[in-house]
């Protein structure tokens, strides 16, 4: 039995950065993964509907290229070559990961582990490895509810990324972020979308002015139905499509599309041989180290149950391996920047206006609006704003959101800004180029302060 100094169980966003960082340590690493090398996020995740959602952009621009003055006739579709494109990015970044891990020295395992004692994993082909540490990074899969109907026309995310072709009318179980964000990349290709929420609004962790900005263009731009408060009840299935009833109303498509959360994977781990203990829910609790109530165990990522993004899971597993590695432990981070994919894009970082008034706070906000910008207006991408939220006594930023064009790259000037501790006064003083997208925080930031020069002053009660 080969014995190594760490062993990674999951090689997803979490998994194989911790085993690369381990190796760069002087750690001999092994890392074991059932499915393939990037887990879900690289797979049937992040990277898949991004391509599609990179596709579906570009469809979109074409489709107001007369705003510049460039006609375009006879745009057709073929969501069979841009599942083909999707396929082959994902590849050439799977095969990227294989030759990080080897060029480190990792060696790569195919199969399930589970434990068999608290220094052992065995593989599903027998064999057995031993470990004097491990860290847990097996992520999530959608939750499907006992209650849809099993059939080929309801689907969770990662089988509706693997058709190759897409229905006629879509209806979307569940207004979170991936729901929205799959809601928007089936209307831009000409699905007819419906979104079913039971809360009473969608993307319910955004400020209410962030989630306006979103479902008006979703609703008003994209013709996506949004309907909320209410559960979707008494759903069937069959050969024709998939119908619901919401209140008094029956609700139809081609496709019914569950997005309503992930559950963690931990089946056939054997964590009792280990002593390993979950929560309720099932995930594995972690403390601020990354280590579970065994000492020399680890688990990063979605199996915690923490903050259900690759980006974390990505710093977790990097803290978790240094900490398996060095005797001095390094406490995780926890300022998360969050990106959502919708039309338009959102970002977030730090405490949101609701957050930081509900901690009792006093805060300014300062708003601006993206049609004040020359660059938008010169690229036409002029819907939505970025904000800070400021600490109203010391000036110190808590927070960011953005909605609009670039805002999942827009949000990490926000987040570098609030983890160095910035106040809105010295952002607004650093000189951001000019004409940019970027500039849009620096006039948002003198705005905490009514001194916007490139919007009109408030009025005076």
């Amino acid at each position: 039995m080969e014995t190594f100094d760490l062993v990674v169980i999951g090689a997803g966003p979490g998994g194989y950065p911790a085993a690369i960082r381990a190796a760069q340590l002087g750690a001999s690493v092994a890392i074991v993964e059932k499915e393939q090398l990037g887990g879900t996020c690289l797979n049937w995740g992040c990277i898949p509907t991004k391509a599609l959602i990179g596709a579906a952009d570009t469809l979109a621009r074409i489709r107001r290229a007369q705003t510049f003055g460039i006609s375009v006739q006879g745009v057709t579709v073929d969501y069979a070559a841009m599942i083909a494109h999707k396929d082959k990015v994902v590849g050439q970044l799977k095969g990227g990961i294989r030759q990080l891990l080897s060029a480190n020295g990792v060696k790569q395992f195919t199969g399930v582990a589970s434990f068999r004692d608290r220094n052992t994993v065995s593989l599903s082909d027998g064999t057995a490895i031993g470990a004097r540490k491990i860290i847990i990074a097996t992520g999530s899969v959608s939750a499907m509810p006992g209650f849809l109907p099993k059939h080929e026309r309801v689907v969770e995310s990662r089988a509706f990324l693997e058709i190759d072709r897409l229905p006629g009318s879509l209806m979307i179980l569940g207004g979170g972020f991936i729901g929205c964000e799959l809601a928007c990349l089936a209307a831009l290709l000409g699905v007819k979308v419906t979104v079913v929420e039971l809360l009473e609004d969608i993307l319910l962790l955004l400020d209410a002015d962030v989630r306006r900005e979103v479902r008006m263009h979703m609703e008003k731009n994209l013709g996506i139905r949004v309907m909320t408060g209410k559960a979707l009840e008494q759903i069937t299935a069959d050969a024709n499509g998939v119908r619901g009833n919401f209140g008094d109303e029956t609700v139809q498509a081609d496709m019914l599309l569950c997005a309503i959360g992930r559950k963690p994977v931990t089946d056939g781990l054997n964590l009792a041989n280990a002593g390993l203990k979950t929560t309720e829910r099932g995930f594995l609790e972690a403390d601020v180290f990354g280590r579970t109530n065994v000492a020399h165990i680890f688990a990063i990522g979605d199996v915690t149950g923490k903050v259900q993004l690759a980006h974390y899971a990505t710093s977790q597993g990097i803290v978790a391996a240094e900490n398996a590695c060095r005797p001095r432990l390094r406490r995780g981070e926890t300022l998360v920047p969050n990106v959502i994919f919708t039309v338009p894009e959102v970002g977030t970082v730090g405490l949101s206006e609701d957050e930081a008034r509900k901690q009792g706070r006093a805060v300014k906000v300062g708003k601006f609006h993206l049609r004040g910008l020359g660059r938008a207006l010169a690229v036409d991408e002029t819907g939505g704003f970025v904000k800070w939220i400021a600490d109203a006594s010391t000036d110190q930023i808590l927070g960011a959101a953005a909605v609009g064009a670039h805002a999942t790259e827009l949000i990490s000037e926000a987040t570098v800004a609030i983890r160095a501790e910035f106040t809105a006064t010295e952002l607004g003083r650093t000189i951001h180029a000019h004409p940019t997208f970027g500039e849009v925080w620096m006039e948002a930031a003198h705005s905490v302060h009514g001194e916007a020069i490139h919007s009109p002053p408030k009025r005076k009660l």
